[in-house]
């Protein structure tokens, strides 16, 4: 029997199967020489026996140096900042790949994005990582890198009509979802929401609002949605959209905020003093969200587990590029839903604060 402890190795497979150890190699590669039956019979009987390739030992035998960036945003930080925490967790991890990693940060997502991705792919890296914002504008330039050798892997978000090699994120459309069930728990009788995105050329934040829209017209059709609020990600935008629309004499009675930049719609609610009054979801978690949820003035907010994206993006990346195994070309998280009840399970991942130059900005209205 094996052990359990340990995991099985292509001689194990070989061996429980009586074939060469040639053979199970071809087979777990894709290599020619091997039939579809051998093929299949030899992935099922590793997946049995809980075989586990070994990156490090592929990386000697292809005695390759692997280099890779990553290209993210430096705003929202308690979103990137962990996610940026996840990909060097996983570089570490990878014992005895000689490998180099290297961050390229820009403003925030439409400032600066396509210029920091155009620096990294110039440097030839063996791959990249980044986050789509507008995936339009990425055709080229992933087409580019495509032909140039640079395996390209998203996060946060997808580009699927590029060439990537995969994408990892959480579920979008069933966080929006989501959304649309907790405020329709809250609110039984006929009402308005609105929803607060960030920039909807970003595919993220549309399959959220689909995912929203399309569970409020299926569960609860007494509530009403208004056209979304679009904020481009910036703060000044998002608090003068929540002022403007809460002033209404027939003003929503629950928001869904989509995108992890919630202060500024926070702000706007709780100088008009509307928190609690209005039900709201939020998005991930950062130090000031805590008090509103253990408060109840938050409803819940949606966890998006960044450190997890982060780390299963460079372990993908990595797989593809030692051609180890073939990575899942689309990973969606599922969403961590966070009330008060189990906020404390939560509190070794409270981001930091709201970016100090978003505070900022919001101080000088």
């Amino acid at each position: 029997m094996t052990n359990p402890e340990k995991s099985a190795g292509v001689k194990d497979i070989a061996q429980a199967l009586k074939i060469s150890l040639g053979t199970v190699d071809r087979a777990l590669h894709d290599r020619p020489g091997v039939s579809p039956k051998t093929r299949d019979l030899v992935l099922k009987t590793a997946q049995q026996l809980g075989y586990s390739p070994n990156l490090a030992a592929q990386a000697l035998k292809l005695n390759r140096r692997l280099s890779v960036a990553a290209v993210l945003p430096k705003h929202i930080s308690h979103f990137f900042d962990p996610l940026r925490e996840g990909i060097r967790y996983a570089a570490g991890a990878a014992v005895g790949v000689n490998l180099s990693l290297e961050f390229f940060e820009y403003p925030r997502l439409g400032s600066g994005d396509i210029e920091a991705f155009r620096r990294a792919t110039q440097k030839q890296f063996d791959g990249v990582i980044f986050l789509p914002g507008d995936a339009r504008k990425y055709e080229p330039l992933v087409k580019k890198a495509a032909q140039d050798g640079i395996a390209t892997m998203c996060v946060g978000s997808d580009a699927p009509n590029t060439e990537r090699i995969g994408s990892v994120s959480a579920h979008a459309s069933v966080s929006g979802a989501i959304a649309a069930e907790l405020l329709s728990q809250n609110l039984t009788s006929k009402a308005e929401v609105a929803i607060f995105t960030g920039e909807l050329s970003t595919l993220d934040h549309v399959e959220k609002l689909r995912g929203f829209a399309a569970a409020l017209a299926v569960i609860a059709p007494h509530l009403t949605l208004r056209p979304a609020l679009e904020s481009h990600e910036r703060p000044r935008e998002a608090y003068r959209q929540a002022l403007e629309v809460m002033k209404e004499k027939a003003r929503p009675s629950g928001i869904y905020i989509s995108t992890a930049n919630s202060m500024p719609v926070l702000k706007a609610l709780d100088e008009l003093s509307l928190l609690g009054k209005v039900k709201v979801v939020t998005t991930d978690l950062f130090r000031e969200l805590v008090p509103l949820i253990e408060s109840g003035m938050v409803l819940a907010t949606l966890y998006q587990r960044p450190f997890t994206q982060g780390k299963v993006a460079l372990e993908n990346l990595l797989l593809h590029l030692l051609r180890d195994r073939k990575p899942q070309p689309i990973l969606q998280l599922a969403p961590h839903v966070i009330f008060r009840t189990n906020l404390c399970l939560f509190e070794t991942r409270v981001g930091t604060s709201q970016d100090e130059d978003i505070e900022a900005e919001l101080q000088t209205q």
